[in-house]
């Protein structure tokens, strides 16, 4: 047998070179950031020797840590959920934020209302008292939902900042969140969730009230003082709206990560019974940085007859019925109109159904519970 040659040993390594790369370049994985999934990888799965089928798959570091929990302090909260992808992934998911300061006395509805459609669909967050004993606690589909919270308190910029905690914890936890629906513990759904979840994931515009040169808006935006919110924001700039609204991925993030105009609403008030920072400071936002990425309506129904100490109307017990529900379905919302959202006619012609209703007394629970099958969740 020849012994072999340098020369030909040198040829031997050059052609295993190739095999030697191929077998230790590393596998390709996703990124996590913060725990989420990032940019799913393609891969190519072969069906036959003559075919190849292109699918995308979604595979998570095994070995990745779980994800921190989100900071307490507000700043760094509002700063790092400001840096989500401001696309959902899908399948599109609808954020449900309850503001209370009570136990949810309606929470026998909702949990028929989420009963009806998959858990992949939807989340729920609770902004809660802390000082309050929630006895029995909050269970069902609402268990293990509450986020960090902090006291709130009417009159002063704590309600919407409660509001800003709320999103920024919905941005962080799901990048699937794609809607994200403010409510109290006094709303109640009007329509079902395969309703609801339909009209506002096909939506590609936020739902929030948005109304301009209303009564008592020079008293509201000199609240803080006569000159107090200029020069950023100008009296011409102020709007009204609900304190009840649904927003956009896109929307949810410009709130968390806007500093300059929450500046001006986040000061104390010198004239306490004109100040609603939680109904001017998300209307004013939208309408400064993307008013035509938004439908200026609440989708929320509120009766303001009759209202009393800045508080509306409460439905009581025996006021509830299968008419009532057919009445507040078929109201119609007030649109706000500065010659921003299109024409007067396109306006008049709108009429996006209601999807949720406040405020209704806790003693309404039970004439809810026995038509919510039938006039509530039944469409």
């Amino acid at each position: 047998m020849l012994s072999p040659t340098p020369l030909s040993l040198l040829f031997a390594l050059l052609l295993c070179l190739p095999l030697a790369i191929l077998f230790t370049i590393p596998r390709t994985t996703t990124t996590t950031i913060a725990g989420y999934l990032q940019n799913p990888v393609d891969v190519f799965i072969r069906k036959s020797d003559s075919t190849k089928t292109h699918k995308k798959l979604k595979i998570k570091n095994v070995n990745s840590l779980p994800p921190p929990p989100p900071p307490e302090d507000d700043e760094s909260l509002l700063r790092v959920a400001a840096r989500v992808n401001p696309r959902p992934i899908h399948p599109k998911k609808m954020a449900f934020m309850f503001l209370t300061t009570s136990p949810l006395h309606f929470a026998p509805l909702w949990e028929l209302y989420f009963n009806q459609t998959p858990k992949q669909l939807f989340n729920i967050y609770i902004h809660a008292d802390p000082s309050f004993n929630y006895q029995p606690p909050f269970s069902g589909v609402f268990a293990h939902r509450v986020i960090h919270s902090k006291l709130t308190q009417r009159f002063t910029p704590t309600l919407t900042s409660a509001a800003r905690r709320l999103l920024a914890h919905a941005l962080l936890d799901d990048p699937s969140n794609s809607m994200f629906a403010l409510l109290s513990a006094s709303c109640i759904p009007l329509h079902s969730f395969n309703f609801t979840y339909e009209i506002l994931t096909r939506s590609k515009r936020s739902f929030i009230e948005i109304l301009k040169e209303e009564i008592f808006t020079y008293d509201r935006w000199s609240a803080r003082g006569e000159e107090a919110m200029l020069p950023e924001v100008k009296l011409e700039d102020f709007r009204i709206g609900s304190q009840f609204w649904v927003l956009t991925r896109k929307h949810a993030r410009l709130v968390v990560g806007d500093q300059r105009i929450w500046a001006k609403f986040n000061r104390t008030c010198v004239r306490m019974d004109t100040c609603y920072p939680e109904e001017n400071y998300f209307p004013t936002l939208i309408n400064m940085r993307d008013p035509l990425g938004a439908t200026s309506a609440t989708l929320t129904h509120v009766d303001w007859r009759g209202c009393l100490e800045g508080h509306p109307r409460m439905y009581e017990a025996s006021e509830v019925g299968p008419d009532l529900i057919r009445e507040l379905r078929n109201s119609r919302p007030r649109y706000g109109y500065d010659g921003i959202n299109g024409t007067d006619l396109v306006v008049k012609r709108r009429k996006d159904p209601f999807l949720f209703a406040r405020k209704f007394s806790p003693e309404s629970l039970q004439p809810l519970m026995s038509i919510a099958k039938e006039a509530i969740l039944k469409e």
